[in-house]
């Protein structure tokens, strides 16, 4: 029988207008401390945004989601938190900001296996 490791993920969310609290999902970050293991996928559905706020600005939300994949990756290019250790950047990410990317809090669960794990919740909560 596989180990069950205990995880935590958090959606990833635009507010187009931070003001009226709409968002949009569009990715997913799963974290596993045990199996040290930080994963971030996500999308950026322009028309939906655009929807939402006619003047939003997709290319930097493009960068600055970009700069959420060099932290996680833990690579130097995302600057001093990329160099964190592995829980902490996770913690970085989903911490409560007031910006146009959120997060969701994190939510915990047990898996046998962390990226069917994740491919399940990317497709349930962003797609």
């Amino acid at each position: 029988m596989h180990e069950k490791h205990l995880y935590e993920y958090a959606v990833i969310r635009v507010v187009p207008k931070v003001e009226r609290e709409e968002f949009i999902n569009i990715g997913l970050m799963l974290f596993c401390k045990q199996q040290k293991y930080l994963r971030i996928d996500y999308q950026i559905p322009s028309e939906k945004i655009k929807a939402l706020c006619p003047e939003f600005d997709v290319e930097q939300l493009a960068e600055n989601l970009e700069s959420f994949t060099k932290i996680c990756a833990g690579k130097k290019e995302g600057g001093p938190i990329g160099t964190f250790e592995i829980a902490e950047r996770f913690r970085w990410l989903t911490a409560v900001r007031s910006s146009s990317i959120q997060t969701s809090r994190p939510h915990p669960g047990f898996s046998t296996d962390l990226n069917k794990t994740f491919e399940k919740l990317y497709s349930e909560l962003v797609l």
